[in-house]
């Protein structure tokens, strides 16, 4: 039997679709409760969108990001009474499920605190002056020259670092179009626009940043039960001081989630299991280390899949 260091990893906003999560909240009581827990908080009919749709709804930040979150941690608690795990880590908005699942924030608070996030960070820049696109085959490096080279022409940077070969770039139209083009001409094998509202994880935002630590400043934040590591230094933190600034710095800082995967790798961790819509995080780990275990929780299927591998381990 083979010894596992379980870690728990949390989607972010893209990784959403309708009837996300209804099969497993009518099958186990737990993911029912907590998606009730989260509507109560928001005041809003949070399943009926996502059980339901349309996807149109559902896509719209206001109601993605709390859904994301909310299912999530329903899952989590789920998987917990089979596994429980040695850290946790989230891309983007997941970092708020690692937190409730870390025991830090409450899912109330939570869900209220990323649609505040979700609002501020909209706000920060007018629509459609900026955009997102993910630049496929070229090095991080190179990117990062790409964007040095094309800022004179507006604003872009490296907004999210997934590892194989994958880094999402942010900024003003003009930035991104530059830089798309210059990373097309340096052999780039695509670049793929994102379907976004702004420019997330660029400097861009850092006026939402501001208005976020208002928010989270007011939250009653606990001691982390377990390592939750960060978006933006790559680092395990468990300080309630340390998860405020990390969280108003990652809305306006790329995501390292590459360097998260291999920092957990260092520290130990065997497999990881995404837990939430989509595969999305299962892919990208597979791409940065194709030796490691990796599993998802998102329907009964899967999580038949999970609970057979859990009881086939020797998890610790």
């Amino acid at each position: 039997m083979t010894q596992q260091r379980v870690a728990f990893i949390f989607p972010g906003q893209g990784a959403q679709y309708v009837g996300m999560g209804r099969e497993l909240a009518e099958a186990y009581p737990v993911v029912a409760e907590t998606l009730r827990e989260a509507e109560a908080a928001l005041g809003e009919p949070l399943t009926d969108v996502m059980f339901h749709g349309p996807a149109e709804r559902l896509k719209q930040t206001y109601y993605t990001q709390p859904a994301i979150l909310s299912l999530s941690v329903a899952i989590a608690r789920l998987a917990t009474s089979v596994v429980h795990p040695c850290a946790v880590a989230g891309h983007s908005l997941g970092e708020y499920s690692a937190l409730v699942a870390a025991g830090c924030l409450s899912l109330k608070d939570a869900v209220c605190a990323v649609r505040l996030r979700a609002r501020f960070m909209e706000e920060a820049v007018p629509p459609g002056t900026g955009i997102m696109a993910a630049v496929l085959g070229l090095e991080a490096q190179q990117v990062e020259e790409i964007c040095q080279a094309a800022g004179g022409l507006g604003i872009v940077e490296p907004a999210t670092y997934n590892g194989g070969k994958q880094v999402v770039v942010a900024g003003t139209l003009e930035g991104v179009e530059t830089a798309t083009r210059l990373a097309l001409e340096a052999g780039a094998r695509r670049v793929q626009p994102l379907n976004v509202s702004g420019p997330f994880h660029s400097s861009l935002l850092e006026p939402a940043g501001k208005r976020l630590r208002d928010v989270l400043q007011k939250i009653r934040m606990r001691q982390c039960e377990i390592p939750v590591y960060c978006n933006a230094y790559a680092a395990a933190v468990r300080n309630p001081d340390e998860i405020v600034e990390v969280l108003v710095k990652q809305v306006s800082s790329p995501v390292r989630w590459e360097e998260t995967i291999r920092a957990m790798r260092a520290d130990g961790v065997t497999a990881f299991v995404e837990l939430g819509p989509g595969r999305v995080l299962s892919g990208l780990v597979r791409r940065i280390d194709p030796d490691v275990e990796v599993l998802n929780v998102e329907d009964p299927a899967s999580w038949s899949k999970f609970v057979a591998w859990a009881e086939g381990n020797d998890v610790i």
